[in-house]
């Protein structure tokens, strides 16, 4: 199982989403709200209070 780049919570096989950025870098998103919060509004998941990465 892989973890969301955003919210760091676990993709079920067969789900989510894979983004290839043009330097190659790959990301996972388990849903449109992770991926648009990331690459559309450029938000920071550490300030972000439902990610995980927020209660780290």
């Amino acid at each position: 199982m892989v973890k969301c780049s955003f919210c760091g919570k676990e993709i079920e096989p067969g789900t989510g989403m894979m983004y290839v950025k043009k330097d190659g870098s790959i990301l996972y998103f388990c849903s449109s709200k992770c991926r648009k919060n990331m690459l559309e509004l450029g938000r920071d998941p550490k300030r972000v209070r439902w990610t995980a990465y927020y209660r780290r």
